[in-house]
């Protein structure tokens, strides 16, 4: 399937950039490919044991880049200090907002610690925001998401929107990865003026305290391209999670493909992995994203 831009009410700055990342970066064939790398704030270095040259950007930046991704997302320090060596060679996303692993997730809160000038001043051609839905400070971050949303207008810069269901209220009803969860924050991001979604791949997670609307089990081939529809016009990348078995992330590029995703935000995935089987697992990906923009005979 092939994901257009046009008709996404996108401005022409926007457009600029999602067409550089898109077509003139990874595959160049309008599929994507991004590797998140905000890990290190999110769940502290433990995130590296399993491979620690991922503990160092510079080896993520030189991952990157061999591995063909169409852009890498950084925090604001590591993208100050480190993206220069490769500027114009793969695309930056400046994560605007972050929080460690330490306190509670019962009322989670990602705070503000850079701006969209300053991912301007870098060079970015995205920036990259998450948004705890449902969490009891939803009025904080929706105030400030509305102060990057009126920033991102006004420098034509894509807001690509991590879309986390969390906090007390979500986990009573089916957890953070349950249909229902998922399928609503993927609405709000659009509702709230996300140019792009990322959503965690839905999990077969149910309670009857959801609205009796999710009450019925819904097959799992169903559950993604309804999530894809409720973001309307934005565009929906598909998390992938921990580290996962290679075969299982390829079937879950495919799908992601067949329900209209634009493409895939693949981390933890290729940080644990050894540089040669990261690299093996990029080319395969990007395969099977490319297939996907041919029709079957």
């Amino acid at each position: 399937m092939v994901v257009s831009l046009e008709d996404r009410g996108l401005s022409t700055g926007k457009l600029t950039r999602l067409r550089r990342m898109l077509h003139l970066h990874g595959a160049q064939d309008g599929t994507v490919l991004l590797l998140p790398y905000d890990h290190g704030l999110e769940h502290g270095p433990r995130d590296f044991a399993a491979n620690p040259r991922s503990g160092d950007p510079a080896y993520v930046l030189d991952l990157a880049v061999e591995g063909g991704f169409n852009g890498v997302v950084f925090q604001i320090g590591h993208a100050r200090r480190y993206y220069g060596a490769v500027a114009g060679r793969i695309p930056l996303v400046v994560k605007l907002n972050g929080k460690t692993e330490i306190p509670p997730d019962d009322e989670p809160l990602s705070p503000l610690n850079a701006t969209v000038e300053e991912a301007v001043s870098l060079g970015a051609d995205a920036v990259g925001y998450t948004l705890y839905v449902g969490s009891p400070r939803q009025s904080e971050d929706f105030a400030a998401f509305r102060r990057v949303r009126e920033d991102c207008e006004r420098f034509g810069m894509p807001l690509i929107v991590w879309a986390y269901p969390r906090g007390s209220a979500i986990t009573r009803r089916g957890g953070r990865d349950s249909f229902y969860a998922v399928d609503y924050a993927a609405r709000v991001a659009a509702e709230l003026g996300a140019d792009v979604v990322k959503v965690n791949w839905p999990s077969a997670e149910h309670s009857p305290l959801v609205p009796e609307e999710y009450r019925r089990e819904v097959p799992p081939q169903e559950q993604l391209p309804r999530v894809v529809a409720s973001a309307c016009r934005a565009l929906v990348l598909l998390s992938g999670g921990d580290h996962t078995d290679g075969d299982v992330l390829a079937e879950r590029a495919r799908a992601a493909c067949d329900a209209g995703a634009l493409g895939l935000i693949f981390g933890r995935n290729f940080l644990k992995r050894e540089r040669a089987d990261a690299l093996a697992l990029a080319n395969r990906l990007h395969k099977v994203l490319s297939e996907s923009l041919t029709p079957a005979p």
